[in-house]
């Protein structure tokens, strides 16, 4: 949205929220009447020719008109009042489907069904023709889709800065086992809930030398002579807070050459040379996270980070100026999260449009930077913190690298004239790694750029103050602080578990939908027969919907009274889904060799995408999707077990899965998963955990109580003694006849006919590395199922876990963990601090 030119002269007005009221028929044919309107101006179609496409967008488009006139009101009073304005960047945004969360978000899913009832539309067959925006990858995208809602939910201003991907991440195919990437086509119908801005064009620039000159006061600046551009093209979201009382923007960048297409050249009769600039340009915003497998690709990487970085930051500083006029008031009236690590760069592109562009003495520049920026980080993983090898910055950005050397310059300095400290103390928290090939260590460069930085779970705040960020937190005392993750439950409560959300009203009252902590009004009710009765009643409607998925999907029948043993996460080797499909293995060794047993009947579901260059994440697909094909057709285990791998995981799967599962897998490697928000969206639903002492499974078992959580494994802290110590993975699994087993099962090629040395990589490793504990935490795992299968067989003392569960869960909502990033770290009052 663009901002206003002036501020008006009238008070600004509070906005009213939209009532909880009956659909009235005046309200009813109102919509009628907008739907068929932009059906035929918009779309250009009749009633009994359009398809469900066209009556989808129609109905966006009469939805969007009705969100216009709020968006504008809020973003004018917000500046008439001068309040402080968050600017969120981040690479990722996993939005999902939004018909579903802006018609419930303006308390109007009544009259939507009505209308396009009577217009003879099923609603959920239409909402379903909707594509997910393919604009993340997992939790951290779809965190910063939650935490953008709760913004707008709580009157915060606030303005999401990305990437408009065209495919963004891959739509995944699985072929014969094997994960195959194909583009996701989001886009290829336009999307109508944008607005294109072909007016806010930025560019950004690349490469070239920096010359040093004499400046206007007699000292010397600095000045950039790229030699590569790109435009950056703004297109805006609106995003609806709850009731509809407030709404925020979320602002995309879509890269375009400076010069389409060399027309000289094309006369020449090359064709396609002539596009060539054209398709280079559009390659930045053309797919997440591009395979840094090649020197090309890590190039593109660093040019498609910076160049959401500096339209994004370009932009706020243009708007902070033409709205307040005095750039030094910026961290008065604007704050700047970074969401990881990705947008680091804002510290070096910042201090660049202050020196360089407006003049601002260094000093002053630094100042201004540090107090407006925050960062936050979620994950220790060395790879994700992100380091750049000087030469290709330099190559790329040559006058960021100077500020970057600035800025470490002066941080050294200080850090030895206050703190005294050593030269291998300085080596620690230099910006700069000497001894790895001479790197930029962007973690660094975000934590001493900024006022704050946060970690995202008790845990991992605390880890980071005592490992990755030890040496800086110790010459930045205060810097780094907790601020625990949250979900939006109008997201995964309200709209994927309408059945749940309709019980939590009858049982606590409709403050529910408002309040999140209201749900802890229903562990008063743990023991009630009825309740749990209902409670199970509403899992099973949620079982058989996920059965026909799995059905319609995979052409596989489950049984929905099993237990729903759920593992939903990106592929990967901390997180530990080979720990999960060892000890599947395990379970159906044992039922074979048991076949009498009381055993508990369990579908095991896997879903989850490996990065498209991560071979051993992708030998981890292939061996599910293996292992699936040989349990699922073992007679002997018949309806016993049954193993699941749903393909091209994204929010709307995982809006069908999470509220049916029975059992949410949260097993990562002790000391690595910062937070997770599945775990906490899992419970919500009634799910129970199984996890390791991790993130913020701790802080669950704290809410929910330990008695209703299944917690087994190493320790944090003991994972760490254990690499400092070594340990022998070959004495464990020889200790361990059913990891034994399963492992080789896997060898000698059970799962693998007529090509037994498939997973070697995969057996080898876990025989003699074992980096992340799968071996030393099997044999706890293996008996703590074996613990969930007995409280299973207990139907009142299951349904009163999951009733604790969901009852706990109330302190872990997106909202909760607003307020405090607005407390802590933005200072920002809260439009709906109430709330």
């Amino acid at each position: 949205m663009q901002e206003p030119r002036e501020r008006g002269s009238s008070e600004p007005r509070e906005l009213t929220p939209i009532a909880d009221r009956p659909a009235t028929e005046e309200d009813i044919e109102q919509f009628k009447a907008a739907v068929l309107a932009k059906l035929t101006v918009a779309v250009g179609k009749d009633a009994t020719e359009a398809t469900g496409r066209d009556w989808f967008v129609a109905t966006a488009l009469a939805l969007r008109d009705r969100i216009i006139h709020r968006w504008l009101a809020a973003d004018r009073a917000a500046l008439a009042q001068g309040r402080k304005r968050i600017y969120y960047l981040s690479l990722e945004f996993l939005i999902g489907r939004l018909l579903t969360e802006i018609v419930g978000n303006l308390r109007l899913t009544e009259v939507v069904r009505r209308a396009l009832g009577d217009l003879g539309v099923d609603y959920d067959r239409m909402r379903s023709v909707e594509p997910d925006a393919a604009l993340g990858n997992g939790g951290l995208g779809r965190l910063a889709s939650c935490f953008l809602e709760s913004m707008a939910s709580l009157g915060l201003p606030t303005r999401g800065y990305g990437i408009r991907y065209d495919h963004g991440l891959f739509r995944q195919l699985i072929t014969d086992g094997w994960q195959q990437e194909y583009p996701e086509e989001w886009l290829s119908f336009l999307n109508p809930w944008e607005f294109e801005r072909p007016e806010v064009t930025y560019d950004i620039f690349y490469g070239g030398r920096v010359e040093t000159v004499a400046s206007r006061t007699g000292g010397l600046r600095q000045v950039w002579h790229p030699t590569d551009s790109v435009r950056a093209v703004a297109y805006d979201t609106p995003i609806v807070g709850w009731r509809g009382a407030y709404v925020d923007a979320l602002r995309l960048w879509s890269a375009r050459a400076a010069d389409p297409m060399r027309l000289d050249v094309f006369n020449l009769g090359d064709h396609v040379g002539a596009r060539t600039e054209q398709a280079r340009a559009e390659a930045i915003s053309k797919v997440l996270y591009p395979s840094d497998a090649t020197p090309a690709g890590r190039e593109l990487r660093l040019r498609q980070e910076y160049f959401f970085v500096s339209a994004s930051l370009q932009d706020l500083v243009q708007r902070h100026c033409r709205s307040y006029s005095a750039i030094y008031t910026l961290p008065d009236q604007a704050a700047i999260q970074l969401n990881d690590t990705h947008p680091s760069i804002a510290i070096a592109e910042l201090m660049r449009i202050l020196v360089d562009l407006h003049n601002v003495p260094w000093d002053q520049a630094w100042e201004i930077t540090v107090a407006t920026c925050s960062y936050t980080n979620h994950t220790l993983l060395p790879e994700a913190l992100e380091s750049w090898p000087v030469p290709l910055f330099e190559r790329v950005l040559p006058r960021h690298l100077q500020i970057i050397y600035g800025i470490n310059e002066r941080h050294l300095a200080a850090a030895t004239r206050v703190h005294s400290i050593s030269k291998e103390a300085a080596a620690a928290v230099s910006l700069i790694d000497e001894e790895d090939g001479r790197r930029i260590r962007m973690g660094h460069l975000a934590f001493v750029g900024s006022h704050r930085t946060n970690g995202v779970s008790a845990l991992h705040t605390g880890l980071l103050r005592n490992t990755v960020f030890a040496d800086l937190e110790a010459l930045y005392p205060g810097r780094v602080v907790n601020v625990t993750n949250g979900i939006t439950f109008r997201r995964w409560l309200h709209q994927a578990n309408p059945g749940l959300t309709q019980l939590l009203c009858e049982v606590v009252g409709r403050q529910v939908l408002d309040d999140s902590a209201a749900v802890a009004g229903l562990a008063e009710h743990c023991a009630d027969p009825a309740l749990q009765d209902r409670v199970m009643q509403v899992k099973r409607a949620n079982k058989i919907a996920l059965a026909r998925v799995i059905r319609d999907r995979l052409g596989l029948v489950v049984d929905p009274t099993a237990l729903f043993d759920v593992h939903i996460k990106r592929i990967h080797e901390y997180k530990r889904q080979l720990l999960n499909l060892i000890e599947t293995i395990a379970l159906w060794q044992a039922m074979r060799a048991e076949p009498a047993r009381d055993w508990v009947p369990r579908v095991k579901i896997f879903a989850g995408k490996a990065a498209a260059g991560y071979a051993v994440a992708k030998l981890i697909v292939k061996l599910a999707n293996d292992i699936a094909k040989v349990i699922n057709a073992d007679p002997q285990v018949r309806d016993l077990l049954k193993v699941v791998f749903l393909p091209n995981y994204n929010v709307s799967l995982a809006e069908a899965i999470i509220p049916a599962a029975d059992l949410s897998e949260q097993i990562s490697t002790a000391g690595l998963e910062a937070s997770g928000t599945g775990n906490m969206k899992l419970a919500l639903n009634g799910a129970l955990t199984i996890g390791t002492l991790d993130g913020a499974n701790i802080e669950i078992r704290e809410r929910v109580g330990c008695e209703n959580v299944f917690i087994f494994g190493l320790r944090a802290d003991e994972v760490a003694q254990h690499r400092r110590n070594g340990w022998d993975a070959a004495d464990i699994i020889a200790a361990s006849p059913p990891l034994a087993h399963a492992i080789d099962a896997i060898a000698s090629g059970i799962f693998s006919p007529g090509d037994a040395h498939r997973f070697d990589q995969l057996t080898q490793a876990l025989r003699h590395a074992d980096d992340y504990m799968v071996t030393a935490d099997f044999e706890d795992y293996f008996g703590t199922q074996r613990r969930v299968d007995a409280l299973r067989r207990q139907k009142e003392a299951w349904a009163k876990a999951c009733i604790a569960n969901i009852a706990g869960m109330g302190w872990f909502s997106s909202d909760r963990a607003i307020r405090t990033y607005a407390e802590k770290i933005w200072q920002a009052p809260l439009q709906h601090s109430s709330r």
